[in-house]
């Protein structure tokens, strides 16, 4: 049996730094992309045949399946998943919000997680083991920040289908988990005004935001043989709120 990891949203700042991290434990790497970036093709680049990418817009519900038939036809059936895509999170109230904008986040992180774990899931039992991680976020500990009513419903979706699955799938030698950092300072955040980011790090015990690096580690232990009894569980990384 091939060890083949699959990233979802692989060209993303926290995508590209868990394909670096864990590249060597897989004998490939699968990482989605919607645009390739320098980062991205720097990593191809670097790891040769070990990582395919694969392009799709998620917001399209053809193209996510144009990707699932993509990865079944080069016979690259995940053993592992890392399901990363998400909307950019942006400041909306609640009455503006259009409904086009909640359905393009349901789209690109919902439909995308049930419709890729429900193509791979079955080989994944028949194998009798296999991780999933699925980035949730902080939002989906305690009360969540105003004006963001969009992205907070998609990730209590996604831990409603972390829990789900990790029940339904415990016997087959399957975990699915969620991580749930608090607020990164990456490419995602970077239609959020300033004073929301600087308001963020202030409210950490810490005195700032995370990095990615921070995060990494968590994500490599979820794939490893140490998480095999960690299973339907949100882990919080968010220095302490």
């Amino acid at each position: 049996m091939r060890k083949i990891l699959l990233v979802v949203g692989g060209s993303s700042d926290v995508g590209i730094a868990a394909m670096s991290a864990m590249m060597e434990q897989y004998e490939l790497v699968v990482a989605h992309y919607h645009h390739m970036n320098e980062k991205l093709l720097e990593l191809q680049k670097n790891a040769g045949e070990k990582l395919l990418c694969v392009q799709a817009d998620l917001s399209d519900g053809e193209e996510t399946k144009k990707l699932v038939d993509t990865i079944r036809e080069k016979n690259v059936i995940p053993s592992d998943i890392l399901h990363l895509p998400a909307a950019a999170w942006q400041i909306r109230r609640f009455h503006k919000t259009a409904w086009e904008v909640w359905e393009k986040g349901l789209q690109i992180s919902i439909r995308s997680a049930v419709e890729i774990c429900a193509a791979f899931l079955p080989e994944m039992a028949r194998r009798k083991r296999g991780k999933i991680v699925i980035m949730l976020s902080m939002v989906v500990n305690g009360m969540p920040p105003k004006y963001s009513a969009d992205y907070v419903l998609v990730k209590y979706a996604l831990l409603g289908l972390v829990k789900s699955l990790a029940v339904e799938y415990a016997d087959k030698g399957i975990t699915v988990n969620g991580i749930s950092p608090a607020l990164m300072e990456t490419k995602f955040v970077e239609g959020m005004h300033d004073y929301v980011i600087a308001m963020n790090a202030q409210q950490s015990p810490s005195g700032r935001n995370l990095s990615v690096d921070e995060v990494i580690p968590t994500i490599q232990f979820l794939f490893s043989e140490g998480a095999d009894c960690i299973n339907g569980q949100n882990i919080s990384i968010t220095c302490g709120r």
